[in-house]
This record gives structure tokens, sequence and C-alpha cells, in this order.
């Protein structure tokens, strides 16, 4: 089975680092954190994502548009909210996205 390949968005560079350190715990996935919408975009561009997270600090508002951009690069993408909590609730949260 390949890795997933996620990628997640935060505003707060502390919670990014531990997302990023749980995201590339080794296992099936991988994935790529950024605290701005430009580097969320720019990696969007160079790479294909299996799921997005939009983690903490990112209004309703700021991810409804934010959604919008990154579905018009690559359709289909799924993007959920992390709402934080550790590896067992990001790992059910990645598991019920990629199930729908």
């Amino acid at each position: 089975m390949q890795a997933l390949n996620i990628l997640a968005i935060g505003r707060n560079p502390e919670i990014m680092a531990v997302i990023n350190r749980l995201l590339n715990t080794p296992g099936n996935r991988t994935g790529i954190t950024v605290t701005t919408d430009e580097e969320a975009l720019a990696a969007f561009q160079k790479t294909a994502f299996d799921l997005v997270l939009l983690c903490a600090g990112i209004s309703e508002q700021e991810g409804a548009a934010l959604t919008t951009k990154l579905l018009q690069l690559q359709p289909g993408v799924p993007v959920i909210r992390h709402y934080g909590g550790g590896s067992g609730l990001l790992d059910n949260e990645i598991q019920a996205a990629l199930a729908k």
C-alpha cells in the first residue's frame, strides 16, 4: 500500500511542529505542515495530496475560502477540520475522512 500524503494547515507554529511529527511517524503516511495559505497553495501546486487537515487558528470563513482554492487545484481531495487531541484522534479523523 502506498503511503498517504497529507497536507496540514494551521496558524500556530508550535502546534504544527507537533502535527508534523505525528504525521511523519513511521507507518503508512507522510505529511507536510504549513502555517500560511500561500505556503499551502504552493505545496498543492507541486505535490499531489490524499487529504488536507485544517488545524488550529483557521476560522470557518478562512477554511471555506482556502478549501475552494485547494479544490480548484486538486478536485476531490478531502479537506477536513483537525481538532487536536493527539495521535489517536488524528488517526481516527484521517481514517474517517478517507472512508467517505
